[in-house]
């Protein structure tokens, strides 16, 4: 089980980061722009065949992949060699270089790798919710769990019952039963309730509990849910509102971490590193593969979001300097924005190196990242 969840996290990350890096090298092609070379995994090189101006390679750590684009540099802004005088150079080779490119080509290379793992999320919830579906909330409430000596136990409530109604209030939010029930303290309130088929009356009195400060029935309840299946030609859209939605929801988490780790200094439980999602993965692997396409669809969009976010070193960062360049007409430094980079570099890696050091207490501790 051990090795087969180490292959499938290898497969799934060279799958996303390929994919990025497929977005750059398509693009670059399409523009005209020199391909040095397209790797799978990471140097030193295995093995490497070149097929027109392009190396295709393979390294030894087989993880993720790369591109490299003639006249691009660390900085993202370019030179092509130790090359002094450009003058001397054939137009076509400067036509070819990254640097030499305009503003907006030299942006949409940079932005085709985080829209190629959007698309890739896009796809692939777009399948889910066509063959798997997707739980939607309905207006009806289901009773999910019955106490043991519980007013509700003693009324006859059962456990599956949806309420249709208190006291002729009809019930559409899981908020409303606790709001009637709180405010009739050892009264009896009428339910009218769903079970199978049928429609019952049941009749309760909630009993007032003074630690809570409040009268309660006994029962647990949730909002009740149905699964939609969606025809391929709706999948797509329904598809792209639940990413914008969950692009929202990783915005909100990477402030409200950012702001825990700045000022707490601690990072969050459920934030996890290359050994977490390898750790989820495998708790994944357990309930079959919509799950772990589910879960490489949400990698996916995290990837997106977090390489189009002005962070230095990802390609965030390097967009930044080229739209400043698009807007000011003059480029940045380059030494400058080389050590802005390196910066923002070591700064990743410190964060990576402490999410593994967190994800391995996790492991020895036997916590888990899913809910029990």
């Amino acid at each position: 089980m051990v090795i087969i969840t180490i292959l499938v996290f290898i497969l799934n990350l060279s799958v996303l980061v390929l994919i990025h890096e497929a977005g750059h090298f398509f693009v670059a092609k399409k523009l005209g722009v020199k391909v040095e070379e397209f790797g799978f995994g990471f140097p030193p090189r295995v093995y490497g065949k070149k097929i027109g101006e392009t190396i295709y390679s393979i390294n030894l750590l087989p993880v993720g992949g790369f591109v490299r684009l003639y006249g691009e540099d660390d900085a993202g802004s370019g030179k092509i060699g130790k090359v002094k005088d450009y003058t001397k150079l054939k137009s076509k080779e400067m036509q070819q270089a990254f640097f030499a490119r305009p503003v907006w080509q030299r942006a949409s290379i940079v932005l085709a790798g985080v829209f190629m793992n959007f698309l890739l999320a896009l796809v692939i919830i777009s399948f889910l919710f066509t063959v798997e579906g997707v739980s939607q909330p309905t207006n009806s409430v289901v009773i999910s769990e019955v106490l043991a000596h519980s007013p509700a136990q003693a009324a006859g409530l059962k456990q599956g019952d949806v309420i249709i109604s208190i006291d002729n209030t009809k019930i559409t939010k899981v908020d409303q039963v606790t709001t009637i029930t709180s405010a009739h303290p050892n009264q009896e309130v009428t339910m009218l309730i769903q079970r199978s088929n049928t429609t019952e009356q049941i009749f309760v009195t909630p009993k007032y509990n003074p630690k809570e400060n409040k009268a309660q029935v006994g029962i647990g309840i949730t909002q009740n849910v149905k699964t939609i299946k969606y025809p391929w030609y709706q999948a797509p859209f329904a598809g792209l509102k639940e990413l914008v939605y969950e692009s929202w929801m990783i915005l909100v988490g990477l402030g409200t971490t950012a702001q825990q780790v700045a000022t707490q200094h601690t990072v969050p439980q459920d934030l996890a590193g290359p050994v977490g999602i390898g750790q989820l993965v495998g708790q994944f692997i357990k309930y079959g593969l919509y799950p772990v396409l589910s879960l490489v669809s949400l990698l996916s969009l995290n990837l997106a979001i977090l390489n189009v976010l002005p962070i230095p070193a990802l390609d965030g960062g390097r967009l930044f300097f080229i739209l400043l360049e698009g807007i000011t007409g003059k480029r940045v430094n380059q030494k400058f924005e080389s050590y802005v980079h390196m910066v923002g570099m070591i700064v990743l890696l410190s964060l990576i190196a402490l999410l593994t050091y967190h994800d391995i207490a996790r492991i020895v501790t036997g916590q888990s990242l899913l809910p029990q």
